[in-house]
């Protein structure tokens, strides 16, 4: 079989051009610098979240449906270690789960006397029940009654415990582009009553290691979602990433766009503490407080000074920490 001359001319300039490839990109990847550790505690404003689990406030129904204990957490002892636990790692905003809603739009329900027994040991917090549930099996943000009932049950719980200072909202997936979704931070912020405060639990920047949609928001939408908002928490994580050196790389990304895209919206990075065993998404050996950390750290130093709207971090989750894991965050991220 006749090879012609120019496709063989061009197959060896391929194969000539292998081996710089190679070096290139071998070079590259011992070059980047993706992460940083820091332990000084400057990036630590004291001023960090955490997100909590549904007991600390939730009603007595979901113990029975779980079958779980209330005694951990209808417990004044028990909230009081907590809150001192979190005081001591710079937390000011806590994110006590209220989730999912029913698919009328009802958030689903807090008990009075225990919410107020939070309050009481959190009254130097910033407490605001995470709200939302899953698209299409809870939220239905397309349609205008439950945009209302959703919208008036949130009111209703801020009204009856006037110290909340707001909510946090998280809604999973959501589609970048979403107006339904802007309509319903609109709704909230014209009924939410004066000072109190929306936050999002908002979706990180597209990524080519990450090619989903429905889980990444691009610097438009960001934007518009971030104006309706008071606070941005992106979740920096399930990113189905096995290599930690390359997680620490897309930390570092991330965080300079969450920055820049949010405006002077305050932002809290979203950063993982768990594991999840036998899903595809999270890997717990590359996800985790040490890679995340880092990553942080060096998207931080690519600034003069920390970012005006930058707030600190954000830790999912407080049921999944340890006593190793907040040691190591002392010692990585804490100013004390």
């Amino acid at each position: 079989m006749h090879i012609p001359e120019k496709i063989m001319r061009r197959s060896l300039h391929l194969i000539l051009l292998l081996p710089v490839i190679a070096l290139v990109t071998a070079f590259a990847w011992h070059a980047m610098s993706p992460g940083r550790s820091v332990t000084e505690g400057r990036a630590d404003l004291r001023t960090n979240g955490i997100w909590l689990q549904h007991g600390w406030i939730g009603d007595d129904e979901w113990f029975l449906r779980n079958r779980r204990d209330r005694s951990k957490f209808r417990n004044d002892a028990r909230i009081g270690e907590l809150a001192h636990l979190l005081a001591g790692q710079g937390v000011r905003d806590v994110f006590p789960h209220l989730c999912p809603c029913m698919p009328t739009g009802r958030i689903s329900p807090a008990d009075f006397l225990q919410t107020k027994r939070f309050l009481d040991g959190f009254s130097g917090f910033r407490v605001l029940p995470w709200i939302g549930g899953a698209l299409g099996k809870h939220c239905f943000p397309e349609s205008p009654e439950w945009r209302q009932t959703f919208v008036t049950s949130v009111v209703e719980l801020l009204d009856a415990h006037p110290r909340l200072a707001g909510i946090h909202l998280n809604i999973e997936p959501m589609p970048d582009g979403s107006k339904e979704f802007l309509m319903l931070l609109d709704e909230l912020r014209r009924a939410l009553p004066r000072g109190k405060i929306i936050s999002v639990a908002a979706f990180p920047p597209p990524t080519v290691f990450h090619p989903y949609p429905e889980v990444h928001w691009g610097k438009t939408y960001y934007g518009e979602v971030a104006r309706r908002s008071d606070q941005m928490v992106p979740m920096l994580y399930n990113t189905s990433i096995r290599s930690g050196r390359l997680y620490r790389h897309q930390m570092r990304v991330w965080a300079v766009q969450a920055l820049d895209w949010s405006g002077r919206t305050e932002v809290l990075f979203g950063v993982p503490a768990y594991d999840d065993p036998g899903v595809g998404y999270h890997d717990a050996d590359t996800e985790n407080l040490e890679n995340a950390l880092s990553g942080i750290h060096a998207g931080l130093e690519t600034y003069r000074a920390l970012p005006e709207n930058y707030a600190g971090v954000s830790i999912y989750s407080e049921w999944e920490m340890d006593k190793g894991e907040w040691a190591f965050f002392r010692r990585e991220f804490g100013s004390q």
